[in-house]
């Protein structure tokens, strides 16, 4: 049975933030026997590579302790860079107004990505303006986003 991303949230959550950091979300793959468990921290003053090893420490031995993933898997712990992927509500809101990478679960009018200008999160939806075109999409029919940064 895989868990749930929202369970390993509760799990690693906790741990990050005792550490002065924030987590800014955890992505879970299976991939045939192994698994990959991304776990992207963040801080006001950014993130280094010292950061993302005391974290990936740390997790290892919580995740000996709790076992939480059944099986293999690698841990990775990253800073969400430039291109930061979008998890949550409030995370959309903060980007409103960039352009955002779109990938949904399920296709829409014949497609699932979309790469437009993030304009607002109303009702549990996402509203992008794609090429003068306006979308909406339930918040729960994202199965990825991402910020495009600008140089």
């Amino acid at each position: 049975m895989a868990i749930s991303r929202d369970k390993l949230v509760l799990l690693v959550e906790p741990v990050v933030e005792a550490m002065g950091l924030t987590l800014w979300g955890v992505e879970f793959f299976v991939r045939g026997k192994t698994s990959m468990l991304r776990v992207y921290i963040d801080h006001e003053d950014g993130v280094g590579v010292g950061d993302c090893e005391r974290v990936s420490r740390q997790l290892s031995s919580v995740f000996d302790v709790e076992d939480p993933i059944h099986g293999e898997y690698t841990l990775e712990v990253s800073s969400p860079g430039l291109d930061r992927p979008l998890f949550t509500p409030a995370q959309y809101r903060g980007f409103i107004g960039e352009t955002i990478n779109v990938k949904l679960r399920f296709p829409f009018e014949g497609r699932r990505s979309f790469k437009g200008k993030l304009e607002a999160i109303e009702a549990g939806d996402i509203v992008l303006n794609v090429d003068q075109h306006e979308y909406s999409f339930p918040f729960e029919s994202v199965e990825k986003a991402r910020v495009i940064p600008h140089f």
